[in-house]
């Protein structure tokens, strides 16, 4: 195969690598040319309007389908409890992280972006409240809807999560009468997502757009800072895999660099395609050849998918302070522990859908009124080296969820786990599949 063959290739099959060469083309414009670089910012708004538009919907078909799963896994008892409560602990620690690690080394408070600089329409023109703090009934009396219509025409994203949540508790006491309802909202939710996936093909032009525009404005430090980003996500999330779930591993009686060895295929995957979706069927296998029940596999591993993106929750932290200290706006704690409570709601349902981190950032960012939701085209370049290390974070807790609910239901067979992340063959191993 010729090298125009491989390049063409690769410009239609991987969209990361248009990205990227958009990403260059942009800075090389805003540094060569930075009156036309600045000129080209509708072009950056024009890609988050379109995914504006779908953050109310999005959001409502998430929540709606997330509790009915979540109805649905607690029906079973107490194995779907406790992998509720296992994935509610470490997607909030990685959260907290996420947004302890971004304050603490504060990544894009080099940038002084202006968010005036900045004009989308709805909701993104809530930008800095200077001064001015909100009472506890004001967001009480915000977060009520004059109709349910005006939730999603007004596009207060707080608004919806509250609709959503009355929608679907009121489906579920429907019994099996909802149940139709339920899938309805599920295949919305996938047509939702279908269009997501179409937009996301036009994020080279955004991403060229809004790179220009950056460089253009503000110069080398924005592109500084992205490095920065990047490399400070890395060094978390390695850490956050081997101290975080080092401890969890070391709970249920294993080692956690013995358990990443054993996964090492499912693992280069994930590090080669930024899917960790793709793996989920040999790690059901290897989960129950290392000794974990079949029944708490099949529930486990699947719901995690859904409910225990900790590599999600690790980067929403990170990216939403990002943003905000780029624009130097300063969030108190009071604000940061509330965008923390929406993360931990929004953040469930949509693992592994493309696009879909994009959409949770700016549904989020929308409800804070604070930080500038355009500023996520500032986070578009590097988001596959961002991906990367997310999905890799979450295949680590995926790999653990099935393993702590054994191992707290008692049926974790330890012995022959750790004969086999030793690289032992345990007795009665023949019935088990094979693997890698």
């Amino acid at each position: 195969m010729s090298a125009g063959s491989v390049l063409r290739s690769a410009f239609t099959s991987k969209l990361y690598v248009t990205v990227l060469v958009a990403i260059v083309l942009g800075a090389v414009l805003g540094f060569v040319a930075p009156g036309v670089g600045v000129a080209l910012q509708p072009v950056g708004t024009g890609f988050i309007s379109l995914i504006q538009m779908l953050i109310a919907p999005v959001v409502f078909c998430t929540i709606v389908a997330g509790i009915a799963s979540a109805g649905e896994l607690t029906s079973v008892g107490r194995v779907g409890v406790k992998a509720l409560v296992y994935f509610e602990i470490l997607t909030t620690i990685a959260l907290i992280i996420g947004l302890v690690v971004m304050d603490l080394f504060r990544p894009g408070g080099d940038i002084h972006a202006d968010p005036g600089a900045l004009k989308l329409s709805g909701t993104a023109q809530q930008y800095v409240q200077t001064g001015e703090s909100q009472h506890w009934y004001d967001f009480i009396v915000n977060i009520i809807p004059k109709t349910m219509v005006s939730a999603f025409t007004e596009g207060n994203v707080l608004q919806v999560l509250l609709v959503a949540v009355l929608f679907a508790i009121a489906v579920k006491a429907l019994g099996e009468r909802g149940a139709p309802v339920v899938r309805a909202v599920e295949r919305v939710g996938d047509v939702l997502f279908g269009i997501v996936k179409l937009i996301m093909y036009l994020a080279p032009i955004g991403a060229f757009g809004a790179m220009a525009y950056t460089t253009g404005k503000f110069g080398a430090s924005t592109l500084a800072s992205l490095g920065g980003i990047v490399a400070l996500f890395w060094a978390t999330g390695i850490v956050f895999c081997v101290v975080v779930f080092g401890v969890v591993a070391r709970l249920c009686g294993i080692r956690v660099l013995r358990l990443y060895r054993y996964f090492k295929d499912e693992l280069l995957i994930t590090l080669g395609t930024a899917n960790y979706e793709a793996v989920m069927p040999q790690l059901m296998r290897k989960l129950e050849h290392l000794g974990c029940p079949k029944r708490i596999v099949g529930l486990v591993v699947p719901s995690g998918y859904a409910f225990n993106g900790d590599g999600v929750c690790l980067y929403l932290g990170f990216a939403s302070l990002y943003i905000a200290q780029a624009f130097d706006v300063n969030l108190s704690l009071w604000q940061q522990i509330g965008l923390l409570a929406v993360f931990m709601i929004t953040s469930k349902g949509s693992a592994g859908v493309a696009g879909a981190g994009f959409v949770i950032l700016a549904a989020t960012l929308s409800t804070t009124g604070v930080v500038p939701v355009a500023g996520i085209m500032l986070v578009l370049g590097v988001d596959r080296f961002l991906s990367t290390m997310r999905g890799l974070v979450s295949l680590c807790g995926q790999m653990l969820g099935s393993i702590v609910v054994s191992r707290w239901e008692g049926v974790l067979d330890l012995d022959r786990a750790k004969q086999v992340l030793a690289g032992e063959e345990p007795a009665g191993a023949t019935e088990s599949v094979p693997v890698a």
